[in-house]
């Protein structure tokens, strides 16, 4: 009977392959609208949290919100130049 519960309590804790893919996607835009909100003034903790609470929005909205003034979005562009050793 003990070897029962064991097998039945084995076979349901498997996680699907299109949730860990969900799971990448949903990291994926965190880390993109951190880097995004970073590059544009407003601190890497906005664009975390906008990343992991709106996991598509998220993201685009960081690519249409106005860049502050003095960011590294406005000065480098939006992505950073290659520096030569």
């Amino acid at each position: 009977m003990s070897l029962h519960l064991v097998i039945a309590a084995g076979s349901g804790s498997t996680i699907g392959a299109k949730a860990l893919y969900a799971l990448f996607a949903w990291l994926l835009s965190a880390i993109v609208g951190q880097y995004l909100s970073s590059r544009k003034g407003y601190g890497e903790k906005w664009g975390l949290a906008s990343g992991l609470i709106l996991p598509v929005v998220g993201p685009l909205f960081w690519l249409f919100f106005p860049a502050r003034a003095n960011s590294r979005w406005r000065t480098d562009g939006p992505l950073p130049k290659r520096r030569r050793a």
